[in-house]
């Protein structure tokens, strides 16, 4: 069974260790702090061989050097990355990389920036979303256009709805606040966002979340809804996705 190892790192971001105990193979996901994802995977007894990256932002691929001078590690990531780091192999949509007997698919989840990938893990029914995708919420729009990220949001809701999504922010309860404006009436958002008031007032972390539960709660991911386009306008679901995001930018 695929290990997964997640622990706080910087003021918001999530790090993820993934680990195979048949080969000994540990992926980091995204590098926000090298030193302590170096710290987290001496504490399991593990070692890194891998980085992915999911883009190039510094909280996602800035700790990729220490990590590296540290463990000879190989960096998997999109081309983009280069802009921060070197990268032993760059990978796109419809790549595969592999950790152990463990397959990743590569998936296209660009808009939050031109590059951005996701690592979806379907013999673990795990995927590593970085910002495309929140809990209740999205990645900001800096590099992309409405249609281009539509399009991503799309390829994470056909994965299977089981799917465990790992999100690299503690961003939900914002979100939370953004989505019950966005679509007041939904009865299971206003329970989700309950418990989510519930785990943030002990402390408790949100992320990871569940894809079937964010395809009915989720307003970016609703964004093809007739509810919500009726809501929000647009005469396609990359136009009520935009102005969900505008909205959502200005909340």
């Amino acid at each position: 069974m695929l290990q997964i190892h997640q622990f706080p790192c910087l003021s918001d971001n999530y790090g993820f260790l993934i680990h195979d105990p048949a080969s000994g193979e540990t992926a980091a996901i995204d590098t926000p702090d090298g030193k302590e994802y170096l710290r987290q995977a001496d504490a399991k007894g593990w070692k890194i061989t891998q980085i992915w990256n999911t883009h190039w932002h510094p909280d996602h691929a800035g700790g990729n050097k220490d990590i590296v001078d540290a463990t000879g590690a190989m960096i998997v990531a999109p081309g983009e990355v280069e802009k921060i780091s070197s990268i032993d192999r760059v990978v796109k949509h419809g790549d595969t990389v592999a950790l152990g007997d463990f397959t990743a698919d590569v998936i296209d989840v660009s808009g939050h920036t031109n590059g951005h990938i996701a690592y979806h893990l379907p013999q673990a029914g795990v995927a590593f979303v970085g910002d495309s995708v929140f809990a209740l919420g999205c990645g900001r729009m800096f590099e992309g256009e409405p249609k281009q990220f539509w399009s991503s949001l799309e390829r994470i809701k056909a994965l299977p709805p089981e799917t465990t999504l790992y999100c690299a922010h503690e961003y939900t309860a914002a979100n939370a606040r953004f989505a019950l404006h966005a679509d007041p009436g939904n009865a299971a958002l206003q329970d989700y966002c309950a418990e989510i008031d519930a785990k943030r007032a002990k402390g408790e972390w949100t992320v990871p979340t569940g894809l079937a539960r964010e395809l009915a709660t989720n307003p970016f991911l609703r964004a093809d809804d007739p509810e919500m386009q009726a809501k929000w306008g647009g005469s396609a679901p990359h136009e009520t996705f935009a102005a969900l995001r505008s909205a959502k930018d200005n909340f």
